[in-house]
């Protein structure tokens, strides 16, 4: 395989791999905790985490399992003393507000002395819903819980529920920002209803025992869903100075998906920020979902535009609003024929072989009955359901046939005259302008009506609806550091006690199924990258095979003039010491040597002249030919190489 390839293998498994991941990944909570001074952190080293705050009077702990049992031998070896449970502590008192508030909550005593249930009825509804008699309790949560921390729990579905509390002082919208800040957990999920709060308005005597959907409020803010459609409300009422008339303004829809802060039944942290430059910000977990201005991002806007439509202004009869007119000199061409059909027979299309013009195509089904209880008189004459006919299967057609359409190459429908462009255009009308009347401009909509009250006025289809930790004043950062003395627990409980990354997985592929695909390319392209970089190679053609046998060859050949080498090294040794001893024999026998001198020398001769003989016919040969011999005859040349071998052996000697 080409490297480039490989490495398109490689980035593909990657960029897979990092989709898994990221669509999997369902916000997991953050393992940190805003501390006092308003940073987040935990000590990864620490197994306990306690985080305290002002409350002498009750602490309770939570103990939370991270990890399994370790094994506790190997190899009959026994490990060090190690904690089996990995766990970490959260020692929980009730939160006290750093700073100046208008109002705080915790529902951590138990009661509700502060706030006072609704005894009236819902205007313009039915009598047998129309009470709000819909249950409140205090309770902790089910799931995450935090020993020694409650909250207010609606506890009753299809019913209307209100409950309102006093604040510690007004709030007058002057110099200081407005923060709102509260928990929600859908613990059963929601399926249509709300779970926002209202900012009761400051209009003298409020009696909070008639707290309905008409009482007069300032702010409504917090989460609210029906169907699929999942919204973050931010409404304020602004007071018209001409008319003194209130209006409800909206805010833009936030800039981020909701959908998972309704069903993962976990706390989240809604908070509104409300600054005197008319400037404003929603938080979800910290984390800024929506920002705006008061003057720009509102619906419909504050101040209404100067200028209007004049209703009594009307488009004049010969107003003439066609760009395009059909061109009054343009003729019909004489050949033109509106009367052509669009389809008409094929002339060249030929009745198939075979076609059976006297069979229909269905007849009476042989195998059918009457059935008993048919009554002539009342149901008419019997007849069997047609079938096809069985001689028309093998046939390439049955009944009358027709020959088949085609479209008419002299068709061109009606004729219509060309357009062009109209000499007496004159546009769209739109009517004049004029001064609004109703023209008026507010600069300041963030002073709006002082309020002294909080409210829960909700419809809810879906029990079990979590509230807790409340808290209304006019700075963020202590707003910050009662989450992190309040929610912060429970976010930490929550992460702690989440399921592992292949539970999460599946939970993810189930919401979204597509990931399944995702999932199974995941682990098949590391399988498939192992096979397609280590399988061995496909044999080679005959003529590689060709090459290899010869590269064999000539290694055996390379090792046997190595053995040569050393076989005439060895030679010389035993050469020079022969030498030596001829030199003492030739003194006794000189005449016998110079007999047998001459006959050596003619033997020599005769050797070498051979050897010469067989080097050239050895070197006459061509490479095919010395390639079949190789081949064919292996035993052979080996044989006769070892012989050529010993003859020079011999001469040497």
């Amino acid at each position: 395989m080409k490297l480039g390839g490989g490495w398109v293998w490689g980035l593909l498994l990657l960029l897979l791999t990092s989709l898994a991941a990221a669509a999997s990944s369902d916000d997991r909570a953050e393992s940190e905790v805003l501390d006092g001074d308003g940073d987040m952190g935990l000590d990864e080293e620490e197994e306990e985490v306690k985080v305290l705050t002002a409350d002498d009077d009750e602490e309770d702990e939570a103990m939370v399992t991270d990890e399994e049992q370790f094994d506790e031998e190997k190899d009959g070896a026994e490990k060090s003393d190690v904690d089996a449970n990995v766990t970490f502590q959260v020692t929980y008192k009730t939160p006290v507000p750093t700073g100046d508030v208008y109002f705080a909550e915790t529902f951590d005593d138990g009661s509700l002395d502060r706030w006072q249930l609704s005894k009236t009825m819902k205007e313009d509804a039915d009598e047998d819903i129309a009470k709000y008699d819909g249950k409140w309790m205090v309770e902790p949560l089910k799931e995450n819980k935090v020993p020694g921390d409650q909250g207010l729990v609606l506890k009753s579905r299809a019913k209307h529920h209100a409950i309102a509390a006093k604040l510690d002082k007004p709030f007058v919208f002057q110099d200081e920002p407005l923060v709102v800040q509260y928990e929600v957990n859908f613990q059963d999920g929601i399926d249509c209803g709300g779970a926002y709060i209202k900012l009761l308005s400051d209009s003298g005597a409020v009696n909070l025992e008639q707290f309905h959907d008409r009482t007069p409020y300032t702010i409504m803010f917090g989460p609210d869903k029906c169907g699929e459609d999942y919204k973050l409300h931010f409404i304020f009422r602004h007071r018209n100075p001409l008319n003194k008339d209130m209006e409800e303004k909206h805010a833009k829809r936030a800039d981020v998906d909701l959908k998972k802060f309704y069903t993962d039944k976990k706390t989240h942290l809604y908070t509104l920020v409300l600054n005197p430059d008319n400037s404003y910000e929603m938080f979800i977990d910290q984390s800024s979902v929506s920002r705006g201005n008061l003057l720009h991002d509102m619906v419909p806007p504050v101040n209404p535009p100067k200028e209007i439509d004049d209703p009594n202004d009307s488009k004049p009869d010969d107003w003439d609003e066609r760009a395009k007119i059909p061109d009054p000199e343009a003729v019909k061409p004489e050949d033109w024929d509106e009367d052509a059909p669009a389809k008409i027979e094929d002339p060249d299309a030929l009745k198939p072989e075979g076609w059976l013009d006297d069979e229909p195509e269905f007849v009476s089904d042989p195998n059918a009955d009457k059935p008993e209880d048919w009554d002539e008189e009342m149901d008419g004459e019997w007849e069997a359901p047609q079938v096809p006919n069985p001689a028309c299967e093998t046939a390439p057609g049955c009944g009358e046939w027709k020959r088949p359409t085609i479209n008419n190459p002299q068709y061109k429908g009606k004729w219509k005259a060309p357009l062009i462009d109209n000499p007496n255009y004159q546009g769209v009308w739109k009517p004049r302008k004029m001064a609004n009347p109703e023209y008026f401009e507010d600069l300041q909509p963030f002073r709006m009506t002082a309020f002294n009250a909080l409210g829960l006025e909700l419809w809810s289809m879906t029990s079990d609806i979590y509230f807790d930790n409340f808290i209304i004043t006019s700075h963020k950062e202590v707003a910050d550091r009662w989450a992190s003395d309040s929610w912060g627990l429970k976010k930490l409980v929550a992460s702690a006690n989440e399921p592992g990354i292949l539970a999460q997985l599946m939970a993810a592929a189930e919401e979204r199924p597509w990931l399944w695909v995702i999932y199974v390319l995941t682990v098949g392209l590391p399988v498939g990258l192992v096979v397609l970089f280590c399988w061995p190679k496909k044999p080679a053609d005959d003529y590689v095979y060709k090459k290899a046998d010869l590269s064999q060859n000539q290694i055996e050949e390379e090792d046997e003039e190595e053995e040569e080498e050393a076989a005439e090294e060895e030679d010389k040794e035993a050469g020079a010491a022969a030498a030596a001893q001829e030199e003492g024999e030739q003194e006794d026998s000189g005449a016998q040597g110079d007999n047998l001198e001459g006959a050596d020398d003619d033997d020599d001769e005769e050797e070498e002249e051979e050897e010469d003989d067989d080097d050239e016919a050895e070197e006459n040969k061509t490479p095919e030919e010395t390639l079949e011999d190789e081949r064919d005859g292996g035993d052979v040349a080996e044989e006769s190489h070892k012989q050529a071998v010993r003859k020079r052996r011999v001469r040497k000697d």
